[in-house]
């Protein structure tokens, strides 16, 4: 059984992460190659006797998460699993409902906990910092019953805090954009499949290469609605033509949404 951070909350107001890991000395991590869950490597693999890092490969990650993840633990000389549970032979899951999110972690953070087990951790931690909301976050639910741990949240770490220590420490991942997996552009109630995925994957790597960042594709019927921050929408004007260009083999149509996306 994984240990739960109940026992912990009347001690950890102040905590500092090698404090932590003093308490922690041997972890597995959930590893998705963002801000916060590389910030956490990097400390955990400078203050803890032994830490692995789990990364889940599903359809649900594009192949540039991946990539990163690879990229951070091998420069931190990090022990990495890649862990691939088959995501999208979940019903509940597939079928999109309101509690897609929570039937989907749990799964996800089950498989890196039978994973972490079988290499000898009882000890499974995760990325969530102090700005995340767990009220706007129902996966949360399952990491608490699963009993993982937030270090970074239980030592009051912000996402500003994350990013300001992982450009000190010389992360590269520092001003990475908050990413959330391919399965949110899809509107709930919509079952989820394999074309949809790779659709929208393909349109937001073809913005990526255009020098869009913290963006998102939504789905929108067939037409995909496009989410820019405000300081890009001049971008998007002056890249008009090559949007449609790579998005409209892929969509019946292409929407802009002026209700511009704030930036993570």
């Amino acid at each position: 059984m994984f240990f739960s951070e109940r026992l912990f909350y009347a001690i950890v107001l102040m905590m500092e992460l090698k404090e932590f890991f003093d308490l922690h000395p041997q972890t597995a991590l959930a590893f998705s190659g963002g801000t916060d869950s590389a910030y956490l490597l990097y400390a955990a693999c400078r203050y803890a006797e032994k830490v692995r890092a789990y990364y889940v490969k599903t359809a649900f990650q594009p192949a540039f998460e991946m990539e990163d993840a690879v990229r951070l633990a091998g420069e931190l000389n990090a022990e990495l699993s890649i862990v691939e549970p088959d995501i999208l032979r979940e019903d509940a899951v597939t079928r999109n409902g309101p509690d897609r999110c929570y039937e989907c972690k749990k799964r996800i953070f089950g498989a890196i906990a039978e994973a972490a087990a079988r290499d000898g951790f009882s000890v499974l931690l995760d990325g969530t910092n102090a700005s995340d909301d767990a009220a706007d976050r129902p996966g949360m639910r399952a990491l608490k019953e699963l009993s993982v741990l937030s270090p970074l949240k239980l030592c009051g770490l912000t996402k500003a805090d994350v990013r300001r220590l992982s450009r000190e420490a010389g992360l590269f991942t520092w001003d990475k954009p908050a990413y959330a997996c391919l399965a949110t552009r899809i509107p709930t109630g919509r079952p989820l499949d394999e074309r949809l995925l790779k659709r929208t994957e393909a349109a937001e790597d073809a913005l990526s290469r255009m020098g869009f960042r913290d963006f998102r594709i939504r789905t929108l019927g067939e037409a995909a609605r496009l989410q820019l921050t405000e300081r890009q929408l001049p971008l998007a004007i002056e890249k008009r033509g090559e949007i449609k260009e790579k998005l409209m083999p892929l969509y019946e149509a292409v929407l802009l949404d002026l209700e511009v996306r704030i930036e993570q």
